[in-house]
């Protein structure tokens, strides 16, 4: 692969998010010939070179994640500097698949690009993606269904995209879309159970489609798994907290309330109970729109996602772990 540009990235991991990029990003870090950026989730080109605008970042706590995107061009070239020379260059950004314009952004800028994208059943991932807001604090509905009902009402109002928790499982449109900017053959799409379940192999089929040897990669401990926090009057509590000081840390530098909330989310951590298994009525009223998205995806790929219209999900991460396998 080449580059227009030797400060550019050659290959991205587009997504999608709570579908175990941030470990592909660590374990592909530790193969000789490819170089991630020492910054995972830059997100530049979710910017079109200024600043996130505030209008659509109003939930809690987007405001400040928004300080600390990498817009600025010399910037983000500056995450590939340290390249050794001949690696591949590649990043990491999960919300790449979700949003379009990012879809174009990419192959205007690195034509040959190479996309790596992991879907996740679409429910499990929304599953896991309010678990891991409410863990922080910043996600104020205690009933999944109830906030997954809340989506339409809060993109309309400009909250950020790791709200959109049907959205962003919406594969099979993302796809379809990528597609018309970048070429099918540079283009990789994995499972999520492909992670968990046979980690070595799939690093090696990454490997193969990045063009660089395999079994060099090797696998790392899970780093993004956020405890499930039991909704009590303690956690209601100091989660008030959390979103009100989030707000204020909108309008501070980058970095300073995420490092003054520390305490605060280690208090909520300390409140960590085993994740209950989705009911089969709220996973059927979470699945039912995602369905024609599911079919949409067999077709674009050929393959069958039988398994994401059951009843029951496969889970989360620690109760499908295996001595194999620590992907997350």
């Amino acid at each position: 692969m080449t580059s227009a540009d030797p400060r550019l990235p050659q290959f991205v991991i587009a997504g999608a998010p709570k579908a175990g990029t941030t470990a592909l990003h660590a374990a592909l870090a530790t193969h000789p010939a490819l170089y991630l950026s020492p910054v995972k989730e830059p997100k530049y080109y979710l910017t079109d070179g200024r600043p996130p605008p505030r209008s659509g970042q109003r939930g809690p706590g987007d405001a400040h994640s928004a300080r600390e995107w990498i817009w600025r061009r010399e910037e983000y070239r500056a995450l590939f500097a340290g390249a050794p020379p001949g690696s591949l260059r590649g990043e990491s950004t999960p919300f790449y698949l979700y949003d379009r314009t990012a879809h174009a952004r990419l192959a205007a800028d690195v034509p040959d690009l190479k996309v790596i994208v992991v879907v996740r059943d679409p429910v499990d991932r929304a599953y896991s993606n309010w678990a891991h807001l409410r863990a922080d604090g910043l996600e104020p509905e205690p009933d999944f269904p109830a906030a997954v009902r809340l989506e339409d009402r809060r993109v309309a109002a400009g909250w950020a995209p790791f709200w959109h928790y049907r959205g962003l499982g919406r594969y099979g449109e993302q796809l379809r879309d990528l597609y018309r900017q970048i070429p099918r053959e540079q283009v990789f799409l994995l499972r999520y159970r492909q992670l968990v379940d046979t980690p070595q192999d799939t690093l090696d089929r990454v490997a193969a489609f990045l063009g660089v040897a395999p079994g060099l990669a090797h696998t790392v401990p899970a780093e993004n798994v956020k405890p499930f926090v039991a909704d009590t009057a303690r956690y209601r509590a100091v989660s008030r907290l959390i979103r009100a000081g989030s707000a204020v840390g909108g309008a501070l530098p980058p970095g300073y309330w995420r490092a003054a909330s520390r305490p605060l989310t280690a208090a909520l951590y300390a409140g960590r109970v085993p994740r209950p298994r989705l009911p089969v009525g709220e996973r059927r009223e979470v699945l039912a729109p995602l369905l024609s998205d599911i079919d949409l995806l067999e077709e674009l790929t050929g393959e069958s996602f039988a398994d994401w219209r059951s009843d029951t999900g496969r889970g989360d991460f620690r109760s499908r772990q295996t001595a194999a396998g620590v992907l997350r």
